[in-house]
């Protein structure tokens, strides 16, 4: 069984309860078709996210290892930056960040605002660098120079997405999976954002065992879906490989790349449109990196018929803070 595997591995148990499952009435009601949406935007550390998931089991390692200090990286406006300075504070452990710009903006709201705004009074030490184009050797090598200072600094990876942190959404997959089983719905499809992949990967692997029937729809974020399917798929492995379980045969990458343009970071008009059609209709913020272009994906989806019948499931993976750095995107909406 996957929840006997899982539970051979330390959590540091910060979330208590199964995030809601809600059925959103209003955009079901526009749409003509029933959506929820899996809210582990309300994940209960700094703002929310699903990056706290990937750190129970991420941070529960740090601490088994006499880590001191967490070393990570990411873009300016990092969700999971974000969560993972704010679990080093709560934690008592330091907090050191490599940083990108992706947009190569200048405006002070994304170098300032948002995320980047809350990382200063986690208290971490951030580090800008022109690009994570080699983010391994990068962190790496941050965290030697760390351990020539006296500390012990402990990786966690881009998005939190190794074998490790991925088991925090295998975990979230079996509870989704007990939430659609109680709730009576046959669903069409699960719609999240794959981006760093260990989302996606978690998830995708505990539905395949648990509901293989229902498929799992990635929306790439920031590559083609063709780059993206490899990088969930190796992840899926590695992870099964960690479990000691067998890849379950219903697996497959299931990706859609129609809506990650221009870029990473960079929303575009469909992903302006669908952040303010939830929020006009069901007081619920997406962002313009993540959730927007994946619930972009799923609207656009419905449009052109590419669900099969019943009601659709969106993971809400977070991402409010983003909002307070593109103001001018909405000067047209």
């Amino acid at each position: 069984m996957l929840a006997t595997a899982l539970s051979r591995f330390n959590r540091l148990a910060l979330l208590q309860a199964p995030t809601p499952l809600e059925k959103l009435e209003r955009l079901s009601a526009w749409a003509g078709r029933g959506i929820y949406a899996k809210r582990d935007d309300l994940t209960p550390l700094a703002l929310g996210g699903n990056k706290l998931r990937k750190l129970e089991y991420l941070a529960a390692d740090a601490l088994a290892q006499g880590a001191d200090t967490l070393v990570t990286a990411g873009a300016i406006q990092s969700n999971h930056v974000r969560q993972t300075a704010a679990l080093a504070a709560r934690l008592g452990l330091g907090c050191v960040a490599l940083l990108e710009n992706p947009i190569g903006t200048d405006h002070p709201a994304y170098l300032a605002n948002g995320n980047r705004l809350l990382l200063d009074l986690f208290g971490a030490q951030v580090e800008l660098v022109a690009n994570l184009d080699a983010a391994d050797e990068q962190l790496h090598a941050l965290a030697q120079r760390l351990r020539s200072l006296g500390k012990q600094p402990y990786i966690v990876p881009i998005g939190g997405s190794s074998p490790v942190g991925t088991l925090g959404y295998v975990r979230a997959g079996l509870e989704l999976a007990e939430q659609i089983e109680a709730s009576g719905e046959t669903f069409a499809a699960v719609v999240l954002a794959s981006g760093s992949a260990g989302t996606h990967a978690g998830l995708g692997l505990a539905l395949a065992e648990q509901l293989p029937a229902l498929p799992v729809i990635g929306v790439t974020v920031s590559r083609p879906a063709a780059a993206q399917a490899a990088k969930v798929d190796a992840l899926v492995r590695r992870t099964a490989e960690l479990l000691e379980r067998p890849l379950p045969k219903a697996w497959q990458p299931l990706l859609w790349d129609d809506y990650y343009g221009p870029r990473y970071g960079e929303p575009n008009a469909g992903t302006l449109a669908a952040i303010k059609r939830v929020a006009s209709q069901e007081g619920m913020l997406l962002d313009p990196v993540y959730t927007g272009k994946a619930m972009a994906g799923l609207l656009d989806g419905l449009g052109r018929q590419r669900f099969a019948a019943g009601p659709l499931l969106f993971l809400h993976t977070g991402g409010a803070p983003g909002l307070f750095a593109y103001p001018d995107a909405w000067s047209g909406q």
